[in-house]
């Protein structure tokens, strides 16, 4: 399946740190399965390892022709070589309270993004 063509549904600068591993749809729903890329910025790479991924979390986004569209997001997690301790990004994907992208909820409620 060529999953090319679904970036275009997904919120702006999202596959500069996710990539696309699977979709699938069916009459009322697409899903867009996302793993964040095993990639820090150099000047702290070298300190960290990844250590796999913090569970699913599934996130709301505009529909599409009457089609609900989830993200199925999965956030990559690292571990500092030397004092053990766990970091990951911290991303503003989804409305605080919520399990919607933010550009969606500012089209629900009306107001610019």
């Amino acid at each position: 399946m060529d999953i090319s063509g679904y970036s275009l549904l997904l919120p702006s600068r999202l596959l500069d740190y996710f990539d696309i591993v699977n979709v699938s749809f069916s009459s009322i729903e697409i899903i867009i399965y996302l793993e964040e890329k095993n990639n820090l910025p150099s000047d702290i790479a070298s300190n960290y390892e990844s250590k796999g991924f913090y569970p699913a979390v599934i996130v709301n986004d505009f529909p599409v022709r009457g089609k609900s569209l989830l993200l199925n997001i999965r956030r990559r997690k690292w571990i500092n070589k030397q004092n053990r301790e766990y970091f990951h990004r911290d991303f503003s994907l989804v409305t605080a309270g919520t399990r919607i992208t933010q550009e969606f909820t500012s089209f629900l409620k009306g107001s610019p993004g």
